[in-house]
């Protein structure tokens, strides 16, 4: 195995010619690391991409839709088996490591810091949800994608690590792992459960990572596929439609330079916008707090419990009408239902744009791209309240030097943004686009990077 060969099935997978020879760099990086830790070759090495949410913000954990696809950046992998249980894990770019056992009592994975964290919890996860298999390898691993940038790197990760560990550890041969996870959907699902603590199926959950994310991520990772924009409904995972971008066109994503963190102090802003939405899901499942206690379920003023917000908001032409009632009636505090009301009026008008979105880059319309993309960042400034003056200003700034479409994206309060341009225009364009951001916001400007990206392949074993 080489930094080359790596790089050449990337190349078959599906990735622009232009970008290999970075991968080869970053094969070479990953390599030189393992060979310097680890006794003979690899057992496997895989690619796991970043993710890029097109339209969908904050919809996916409401069971509402996301329009996705992987960047061309991402985390590559290799492992080999280890006969003593123990998980070696190396950042080669970082020059970190952090060895663990797996034990399913272990220590709390919250003990650690970064990286560190996420690849405790996958290991603690597995352990949990696979006893008695022998986990013990050397993972070696590298990133060319910028970190808390929005694009999901930390997911990335996630899914790499334990895609990495599924196979050390033979878990697919597990009758767990057969009944539970029968395809790649399934799996981007567990991964996902890995993150946010939640069970899946009979594989129990735990504590998680502390986020209360959804699975869009995961989903992108695992699913990507070049050239494609995937349309998906979450609650439970199901496609709905893969729409190729059009020819000609190309996604140009900028990094603010802004952390966009899910963990520390950040995790709770981030995890507001969940909490709204369990909130509103209970508003629903309590009920009509004035119909009379003799009606029967299934009359109109009284709904069965739903599993999520866009269930429960299919459920009759008056539904919505109902919930706000409800939330007026369970929040007497006018500032916390106006609040909820937003959350709901975000979801509705976020989750309807996906599929008209799609439909839009089916038949190439830039105008129609243009006017939803702008609504979808003027709702997550004003109704998500997560935007920040850098991301609004990167994506006000790219409609003024000519992209037909753009919006920033992910968890938000930081991040990045997508643009959308001819393809030819692409590179004078992302020179343009940073040298202004950076003028502007001079504190960013070592930061901020800006990359040229068409969608790429989800997670792949590469060998």
């Amino acid at each position: 195995m080489t930094g080359a060969s790596l790089a050449s099935r990337l190349a078959g997978a599906g990735f622009d010619p232009e970008g290999i020879p970075a991968k080869r760099r970053l094969a070479d990086t990953v390599l030189l690391k393992f060979f310097g830790l680890a006794d003979g070759s690899p057992d496997g090495a895989w690619w796991t991409p970043g993710r890029l949410e097109v339209f969908g913000k904050h919809t996916d954990y409401a069971g509402g839709h996301t329009l996705i696809a992987a960047v061309p950046h991402g985390f590559l992998i290799v492992g080999r088996r280890r006969t003593d249980g123990v998980v070696r894990l190396v950042d080669a770019r970082r020059h970190e490591a952090l060895t663990l056992e797996p034990d399913v009592h272990g220590s709390s994975a919250r003990s650690y810091a970064g990286w560190r964290n996420y690849a405790a919890v996958v290991v603690r996860r597995l352990a949990r949800n696979f006893p008695g298999a022998a986990y013990g390898g050397d993972i070696v691993f590298a990133s060319d994608l910028p970190s808390a940038s929005g694009m999901s790197s930390s997911s990335a990760l996630v899914v790499g690590l334990a895609a990495a560990l599924a196979e050390v550890a033979r878990l697919r041969d597990r009758p767990e792992w057969r009944q539970n996870l029968p395809d790649l959907h399934a799996e981007a699902g567990y991964y996902a459960c890995i993150e946010n603590g939640k069970t899946f199926g009979s594989l129990q959950g735990d504590g998680g990572v502390g986020t209360h994310g959804g699975s869009e991520d995961h989903v992108a990772i695992v699913c990507g596929r070049p050239g494609v924009l995937s349309a998906w409904r979450f609650m439970p995972v199901q496609p709905v439609e893969d729409v190729p971008l059009p020819q000609g066109w190309t996604f140009v994503v900028a990094s603010s330079g802004v952390a966009a963190r899910k963990t520390g102090e950040a995790m709770g802003a981030y995890n507001r916008l969940s909490a709204e939405v369990a909130d509103l899901l209970d508003c629903w499942n309590a009920g009509d707090p004035a119909t009379p206690e003799h009606q029967e379920w299934g009359s109109p003023a009284i709904d069965l419990p739903a599993p999520s917000l866009r269930a429960a908001l299919e459920t009759s032409p008056s539904a919505q009408g109902r919930l706000l009632a409800r939330i007026n009636a369970r929040h007497h505090d006018p500032s916390a239902a106006r609040a909820l009301e937003h959350r709901l009026s975000h979801f509705l008008r976020e989750d309807s744009r996906v599929l008209e979105a799609a439909a839009a880059f089916r038949k190439a319309d830039r105008h129609r791209l243009g006017a939803l993309s702008h609504a979808s960042q003027q709702d997550a400034e004003m109704l998500l309240g997560n935007g920040v003056p850098e991301t609004i200003e990167l994506a006000r700034s790219a409609r003024e030097l000519g992209a037909f479409a753009a919006s920033s994206f992910g968890a938000g309060f930081g991040g990045s943004v997508w643009a959308l341009v001819e393809s030819g225009e692409a590179a004078v364009f992302a020179a343009r686009w940073l040298s202004g951001f950076q003028t502007a916001f001079p504190a960013r400007a070592a930061a901020a990077t800006v990359f040229i990206a068409r969608p790429a392949p989800g997670l792949s074993r590469l060998g």
